[in-house]
């Protein structure tokens, strides 16, 4: 038995700690915060590296008292230890959060000064080598002074070649890689935020019953899902560029970021926007991803070079440099338009599979360059050196929005607008218009240019098939601005995609359907579509004949002209369509189902109101 007295005091001890509210110390909120900020907005496990990233990890380190790497060493096991006791929690927020401070951990882990020896004494894997070697800086010091000196290094980045060695595999950009698979994409679609994903990856968040943007949060006002022609075909050019086969199929590891993403729906914080810097190579990085199940996976990445660059490589990179220096002072002195005209044509090649050098040209007076040189070329009449000069700009342009920017700022539109107009050249302007259409803020001013009656006209001439495609790809980019949809009109668009859909070649099919869908969100272009003699009857063609995809995009307009108009319910329905609507009911995809089931019910319930 306890003494009445003590007792009375354990009495009091449990309930005054009962009464305790144990608080998160602050610094370690911040740092929690500042990482889930991260998470949020895109970081993903892989070897990039850029300011905002290093500057948070370095403050969190230094609030956390991680200064050197045994310190370094002891948090890693501890994280790996709350990341395995999140996985027997199911906790899959906590796990990814913590998964990327461990990412982290590893990733700069060369930035902590090295207290012992290389070879850790406890027999785990050996401490990353100090900073003093790996970012080639010389001296001593802790770790303060090379988190300093490697933010100094990443301010002050400007180019670095991109010299790739044999065996390395390329990493798709991120516009063709699926938000939420991280993969390069096989069937993207757009939905109603703008965004671009791959179908079955989107279609399976719709049906977990989100009816928001996976990426920007945003709550839909529909949940229609349309093909993006233009990222699939810059895929396949991608694909072709670097040796990577063109996907066949969705990648089995669909559900990668799929938790990530649902993390970023449960959170409120704001995100920020980052921009990516640059690189730099670490020893025996490990990378982090995440498999289809969910589980942590490390990846040992083994670089068999130097702590330091080799000398070859330095003189490499000193005279790119140099080359380049060479072709900016050509584009700037040069006025022999054929001398300029050769080294613009290296500059294309140099830009087709290369980001960096794109980065590096488009900060450093290119854009401008072969633009007067574009110039030269339209106004001498030199149709070969349009073609050159375009194809260069398309190639600086890929992937790059900032470059696209400045084009749109140094006035390329309206130099295309002289081009299209004078010249034979028509193929490389319609590729740079397309290009140029990715970017959102360039759709309202193509939009408003010559480029609407000259890409709409092209999808009624005999010219050449990648051309036409580059246009219907512009015109499906142009249309999603709905400011642009009476230009679309006025230069005759409904009667030029009716033609091409009421042919019957499968080229154009899918992808006239996919306009004229985007162009429903105008009353007045319903009503012409309606009005058209044939694209009802081509509509109803597809649905008979079309390709299982087809057959989604046409009963996906159909609905959307009959809906809240009965006179076009009746035009459809005198074509014969409930056949085919039945059968599409059953074996069509999972969305031309749904559409088909819907449509049925809107001819149901206006013959019962009748």
């Amino acid at each position: 038995m306890v003494p009445q007295s003590i007792g009375c005091q354990i009495l009091e001890i449990v309930s005054e700690l009962e009464g305790t509210v144990f608080s998160l110390d602050l610094f370690e909120k911040q740092v929690g915060d500042e990482i889930i900020t991260l998470l949020q907005n895109g970081r993903k496990f892989e070897e990039c590296n850029d300011t905002n990233e290093l500057e948070s990890f370095h403050q969190a380190a230094s609030r956390l008292g991680i200064s050197s790497s045994r310190a370094a060493l002891t948090e890693r096991r501890a994280l790996k230890k709350v990341i395995e006791r999140a996985r027997m929690e199911e906790d899959k927020r906590k796990e990814s959060i913590v998964a990327y401070l461990l990412h982290l951990m590893r990733k700069y882990s060369k930035l902590f000064r090295s207290e012992v020896s290389d070879d850790d004494s406890q027999g785990s894997t050996p401490c990353s080598p100090t900073v003093l070697g790996s970012l080639e800086d010389g001296g001593s010091g802790g770790s303060g002074c090379a988190f300093e000196r490697q933010l100094s290094k990443l301010n002050s980045f400007n180019f670095k070649p991109n010299i790739r060695r044999s065996g390395q595999i390329p990493l798709p950009p991120e516009e063709l890689r699926c938000p939420i698979s991280l993969q390069l994409m096989y069937e993207p679609v757009v939905i109603a935020s703008g965004q671009t994903y791959e179908r079955i990856c989107i279609e399976k968040w719709f049906s977990d019953g989100h009816d928001t943007c996976p990426k920007t949060q945003q709550k839909l006002p529909h949940l229609s899902l349309t093909p993006n022609y233009c990222v699939k075909g810059l895929i396949a050019s991608w694909c072709e560029q670097n040796g990577v086969p063109i996907p066949d199929a969705p990648q089995e590891s669909l559900d990668l970021n799929y938790w990530r993403l649902a993390l970023s729906a449960s959170e409120t914080a704001n995100s920020r926007s980052m921009d990516n810097v640059g690189s730099c190579n670490f020893k025996e990085a490990k990378v982090v991803s995440l498999e289809k199940s969910g589980t942590i996976k490390e990846v040992e990445v083994n670089e068999s070079e130097n702590e330091s660059q080799c000398p070859q490589e330095e003189v490499s990179e000193i005279n790119v440099l140099e080359r380049y220096q060479e072709f900016l002072s050509v584009l700037n002195e040069e006025e022999n338009l054929m001398e300029s005209c050769k080294v613009v044509e290296q500059i294309r090649l140099l830009l087709k599979d290369d980001a960096e050098a794109r980065i590096f040209m488009g900060a450093n007076g290119f854009v401008e360059g072969l633009l007067r040189f574009l110039e030269s070329a339209v106004r001498e009449g030199n149709a070969m050196a349009q073609e050159i000069g375009a194809m260069a700009l398309f190639n600086l342009a890929v992937n790059n929005n900032r470059n696209k920017e400045l084009m749109l700022a140094a006035g390329v539109i309206r130099l295309l607008e002289s081009m299209i107009s004078n010249s034979n050249a028509h193929e490389a302007a319609t590729a740079l218009y397309l290009n140029l259409s990715c970017l959102e803020q360039a759709k309202s001013i193509i939009g408003s240019s010559k480029a609407v009656l000259f890409l709409v006209q092209l999808l009624g001439h005999e010219t050449d098939a990648q051309c036409k495609l580059d246009a219907l790809h512009t015109l499906y980019n142009l249309s999603t601005d709905h400011s642009n949809i009476l230009n679309l009109l006025s230069a005759g668009i409904v009667n030029h995609l009716q033609s091409l859909v009421v042919s019957g070649d499968h080229t154009w099919t899918e992808k006239s359907i996919t306009v004229l869908i985007n162009l429903t969100s105008s009353e007045t272009a319903k009503e012409e579509m309606v009005s058209a003699s044939d694209l009802i009857t081509g509509l109803a063609s597809v649905l008979d004949a079309g390709k299982p995809i087809e057959q989604e995009q046409a009963v996906s307009c159909l609905l959307l002209l009959c809906n809240g108009n009965e006179k076009c319910s009746q035009i459809v329905l005198q074509e014969g369509v409930i056949p085919a609507l039945v059968s599409m009911s059953v074996n069509g995809t999972t969305r031309g189902r749904e559409m088909s089931q819907r449509l049925l019910m809107l001819f149901r319930e206006q013959r019962q109101r009748d």
